[in-house]
């Protein structure tokens, strides 16, 4: 088996840091992740950008919705500063495909642009829920 590009180890690194509970109500760690120029478009097609993206996540009244899990994770290494990564997540039964692009910047990998779409509930497709 061939080892992964480093900027992909980085980034897949980066992606699992990201869906740590922790990690997803701090301001301060999520600034350390997420490119000043960052960009999503969530389940329900609405864009996003940084400040409103850690704002949403970090407020008072944010949902919290637990922890999520990652499956069939892969990246590509598009040039020296640029990665794509492909995954799946389920928490709390909704089920998503992602799609991450991370650039290489002097402060690191961070995340330049995610979206994610849904595909279903996981008693749709037979997963357990546990």
């Amino acid at each position: 088996m061939t080892e992964p590009f480093p900027g992909v180890a980085s980034a897949v690194e980066g992606e699992l840091r990201l869906l740590d509970p922790a990690v997803r109500a701090s301001a301060e760690l999520l600034s350390r992740v997420l490119h000043p120029d960052y960009r999503e478009i969530d389940y329900a097609g609405r864009v996003w950008d940084r400040e409103t993206m850690i704002a949403s996540l970090t407020g008072k009244d944010a949902p919290r919705p637990g922890p999520m899990t990652a499956s069939r994770m892969s990246g590509v290494q598009l040039g020296d500063d640029l990665v794509h990564l492909t995954y799946d997540t389920e928490t709390k039964g909704r089920l998503a495909h992602r799609s991450s692009v991370w650039r290489l910047t002097d402060a690191g990998w961070l995340l330049y642009f995610h979206q994610a779409t849904p595909f279903g509930t996981a008693t749709d497709t037979g997963a357990d829920d546990g």
